[in-house]
This record gives structure tokens, C-alpha cells and sequence, in this order.
């Protein structure tokens, strides 16, 4: 029977270079398929504070007028690769449409690289504060292998090659970009939205005062929210650690979570294809630049 601390000492018999994907996919399937789904709303969110991605996002109206499709397509496209891997077709496929969707819109390096950086750092500092247990270098490692890997299939230049590069490049980016934009306030607004709708009516309000309460003061600034107020800080931080000790005692997961699985994913209630995930964006229309004006691609589509 397997033991709380089984599954990790697995981990630690791999080597994270190597086997960066069987790491990673033990990881977020087994030890911690809610704490990284959230960390990784967060880390997308995040994004948003960079007025360049925050705008652009408003241009584009998917998470404005189609929210949850947005966050469905983004999260299957993203968990496909984990599920599949890099070379099947399946995780072709889903890193082809990532890119096609990219590829699409005006988007700097320096955005795309800073948004690798929020998938690698955010998850570790949410398991610090509100994991189980910690992450362990191997995971860490393994992280920063797993993102090098997609951010080189997605034609990002100059990546990061540890978790410590990962983090100073979030930190600097943030420190020298974060700021005000309507647009991205917009989105900020219609993400909190979609969190609060996954909950009955009466607990929506409940739901927003606990997603501000975990936001960090650099985030509360750019989108010039009012500070929550400590009380709500601690319950709601209080509620998380509380939950942490609880999962410690259960029993370990005996099979994978993936995020197709969650109660959150709700547009595909008869399944979906991967290759009709996400937007097919036409040239000129929402923020999608005309062709000729498009930066040349980057990647090859696979």
C-alpha cells in the first residue's frame, strides 16, 4: 500500500534533467492536482498586471465575453501536453494551437518569457504557503526542465535554465512592468466573475472578498482594488493551511487528476478535440494585426 511520502521518494529516484515529464506529471496528478490548478489561475492572472498582456487580452474580448471557454481551452491545451507528453500527437497538437493562437497577435518575447516564468514560480510559492508539504529540488528542477521544453517549442527566446533564473526573471519583469490599464482591469474584473459563477449565487460575493484576499499588494495595486482587510486575509489564508494539514493526513492518491477533470472545465460536457480548442483568430479583427504586420513566426508548428 502506498504511504503519504512514497510518491516523492519516487520522484527523488529520477533524474530531473531527464525525466523532467514523468516528474512533473507525478507531481501535479498525484500530489497536488488542486493546489496547482489554483496556482496556476493565479499565475495566469498575474499576467494581467502587465499592461501590454492585461490590454491586449481586452482587445481580444475572450476573457471579457467568453470567459469560461477562455479558461477551459487554456487549461485542457495546457494539460493535454502533461496527460501526452511533447512528441505524441496529442501534445503536438495542443502545443500547434497554442502557437497558432500566439502567433496571431503581436506579442513581445519579453511577455511570452515573463508568462513561462508566472507557470514555473507560481505553483512553488503557493505549495510554500499552502501545500501539503514543499516542493523538493528535484521538483523544482524538473519544473524548470518541463517549461524550458514548452516555452522552446513555442519559439521563446533567451528561457531561463533553473527555477532561480525563472524567479528573478517573474521579479524583475513584474517590479519594472506592473501597472494600471482599463483594459486589464476589465479582465481582472471578468476573471473574478467566472471564479465567484462556479459557486451557488449567494457565496459570490464571499468568493471575490477571498480571491482579492490572496492577492499580493503589488497585484492589488495594478488593478487598484481596495486592500482586503486582515481579517479576510487570515481567514481566508488561514482556511488554506487548515485544508494543507487536512490533505497531509489522507491517504496518498492511488490514481492521476487532471485538470480535464475538473468541476471547473464546463464547455465541453460531451468532450472536445484538442485541434478545435481555443480561437482561430482573423487578421484585422480584435486586436489580431493584419497580415504583413504579424512578427514572423518563431517556432516550427510542432
Amino acid at each position: 500500500m502506498v504511504q503519504r511520502y512514497d510518491r516523492l521518494k519516487e520522484i527523488q529516484r529520477l533524474d530531473p534533467e531527464r525525466d523532467f515529464l514523468e516528474i512533473y506529471r507525478l507531481t501535479v496528478t498525484y500530489e497536488f492536482p488542486w493546489d496547482v490548478t489554483r496556482a496556476l489561475e493565479l499565475a495566469l492572472y498575474r499576467t494581467y498586471a502587465v499592461p501590454s498582456i492585461g490590454r491586449l487580452l481586452d482587445e481580444t474580448a475572450e476573457l471579457t465575453e467568453r470567459t469560461q471557454k477562455r479558461y477551459d481551452d487554456t487549461a485542457l491545451l495546457l494539460d493535454t501536453v502533461v496527460e501526452h507528453g511533447f512528441d505524441t500527437e496529442e501534445g503536438r497538437t495542443a502545443v500547434r494551437r497554442i502557437n497558432q493562437m500566439h502567433r496571431s497577435y503581436d506579442i513581445s518575447n519579453d511577455d511570452m518569457r515573463y508568462v513561462l516564468c508566472t507557470f514555473v514560480v507560481t505553483p512553488k510559492r503557493w505549495l510554500d504557503e499552502f501545500g501539503w508539504r514543499r516542493l523538493s529540488d528535484h521538483e523544482l528542477r524538473a519544473f524548470a526542465a518541463y517549461y524550458r521544453t514548452l516555452g522552446a517549442r513555442m519559439g521563446i527566446k533567451d528561457l531561463p535554465q533553473s527555477y532561480e533564473e525563472f524567479e528573478r526573471t517573474l521579479d524583475t519583469y513584474e517590479h519594472e512592468h506592473f501597472g494600471w490599464d482599463e483594459g486589464a482591469r476589465r479582465v481582472s474584473d471578468a476573471t473574478l466573475a467566472l471564479m465567484a459563477s462556479w459557486y451557488p449565487a449567494p457565496l459570490a460575493p464571499l468568493v471575490r472578498g477571498a480571491s482579492l484576499a490572496l492577492l499580493d499588494d503589488s497585484l492589488l495595486r495594478a488593478f487598484r482594488y481596495d486592500r482586503p482587510g486582515p481579517v479576510a486575509r487570515g481567514l481566508t489564508r488561514g482556511a488554506l493551511r487548515l485544508r494543507a494539514r487536512a490533505v497531509r493526513l489522507l491517504p496518498p492518491r492511488r490514481k492521476p487528476h487532471y485538470a480535464r477533470q475538473n468541476p471547473e472545465i464546463k464547455g465541453y460536457p460531451d468532450g472536445y478535440e484538442v485541434a478545435a480548442l481555443g480561437t482561430f483568430p482573423t487578421p484585422g479583427v480584435r486586436g489580431c494585426p493584419v497580415p504583413g504586420h504579424r512578427r514572423p513566426a518563431e517556432a516550427p508548428a510542432e
